[in-house]
């Protein structure tokens, strides 16, 4: 009995790569990640680097053109005036808020999917706190604007018990943003939660231990690091928000707003420039306090 002879594959540039990737992973992978990284350098990198260096430009006051040369002008103008200290002050004092009050209603929501509801209530909560992410922004936002006027539905519903709406200012604005973000911060902590052993639970229960010391000391260090990753999310977006205060926010403005103004009537891209930098440099100072707490792993 013969045996055929299988004929040896025809070595083409082709075949040499593919017999090269597949022995060597980190090539391989290598080359899956270059597109996406590519990308996110000219994207996001290098847009980044032209902001920062269109910040060190001027305007010329006859022409109105931007004039390249370096001055530092914008900068000194952004960190010693006042209106820019107050607007930052506000616009970190509201993304503060918010995040707090996202944090206080995402860990019961998120305590509550994770370790105590059945896995069919599980799926229920889980897209019910997905579906307002379908939803769009602008009609989330005009949303609270009509629920929070004057002649809005929470009026109707405090008018009996001697309560009135807040209206439009910063009340308004916290409470529009923590809605808009809860989602991104529930979604964080509850994978989180789903995380910690349920024979923790038990085990604490076992030696007498109550709930609340339970979650103070067994949960809470255990899912901080989720918690913090949640207000990474809210106090980010919260800072470079704009709109939601040109809907709800009556006259206040925030950084986001002077932004938008200098770029659009007064045409002033430099300032804007160095006005953006502002919570650039506070969410990067953020993510450095938060780097070692294991937080970024949980994005």
């Amino acid at each position: 009995m013969t045996h055929a002879t299988v004929p040896r594959p025809r070595e083409t540039p082709a075949r040499r790569v593919s017999v090269f990737l597949s022995t060597h992973p980190r090539a391989r992978l290598g080359l899956l990640l270059s597109a996406p990284l590519f990308w996110l350098g000219i994207v996001y990198i290098v847009a980044l680097v032209l902001l920062l260096v269109t910040a060190f430009w001027s305007v010329d006051s006859f022409t109105g053109e931007i004039t390249t040369e370096f001055t530092l002008d914008n900068i000194i103008e952004v960190v010693t005036g006042s209106l820019y200290q107050t607007v930052t002050l506000r616009t970190l004092g509201v993304a503060l808020a918010v995040t707090l009050i996202d944090v206080a209603l995402a860990l019961p929501i998120a305590f509550f999917m994770a370790k105590v509801a059945t896995p069919r209530m599980q799926r229920i909560l889980l897209i019910a706190v997905l579906t307002p992410l379908w939803a769009s922004y602008l009609v989330k936002a005009y949303a609270w604007r009509s629920v929070l006027s004057q002649d809005g539905i929470l009026e109707w519903l405090l008018a009996p018990f001697g309560g009135s709406t807040p209206g439009y200012g910063l009340p308004a604005t916290i409470i529009t943003l923590s809605y808009l973000w809860l989602p991104y911060v529930i979604l964080p902590i509850y994978a989180g939660l789903e995380r910690v052993p349920d024979s923790l639970l038990e085990a604490s229960s076992d030696l007498g231990g109550r709930t609340w010391p339970t979650l103070r000391l067994v949960v809470f260090p255990l899912v901080l690091p989720a918690i913090i990753a949640g207000t990474i999310f809210s106090f980010a977006l919260s800072l470079g928000d704009y709109i939601t205060v040109n809907i709800v926010g009556g006259a206040n403005q925030m950084l986001g707003n002077l932004v938008y103004t200098n770029v659009g009537a007064a045409n002033n891209l430099p300032l804007a420039s160095a006005i953006a930098l502002i919570p650039i440099v506070i969410i990067f100072g953020y993510l450095f306090l938060v780097r070692r707490t294991g937080a970024l792993d949980n994005l």
